[in-house]
């Protein structure tokens, strides 16, 4: 199991690049925007074959072309390291 967050330095580049925390949750959250559904549920494709590597899968919504991202550790209970590796394994597969 990962560990929650101490040292939160590692939020501030995910912060700045458009991601958000979440009100009255330990956890942060983005919304992207695709061309299109087709492109919106490849990007879902490609960050799920990263996330079932890693064992860490978000929780999100598409809704055509926007996919809703909410990025937390369950088992830890908040933030951990493996939510921001994933958060910026996401920005770099939507091409941020």
């Amino acid at each position: 199991m990962a560990d929650r967050l101490t040292d939160r330095t590692g939020l501030a580049p995910l912060l700045a690049a458009g991601w958000q925390e979440v009100a009255g949750r330990d956890a942060i959250a983005r919304s992207y925007r695709f061309a299109d559904f087709v492109e919106a549920f490849g990007f879902m494709t490609r960050v799920a074959l990263w996330a079932e590597k890693w064992n860490h899968h978000p929780e999100w919504t598409n809704v055509w072309s926007r996919v809703d991202v909410v990025l937390t550790t369950h088992d830890a209970g908040g933030l951990t390291d493996l939510d921001l590796r994933l958060a910026a394994k996401m920005d770099a597969l939507a091409g941020l």
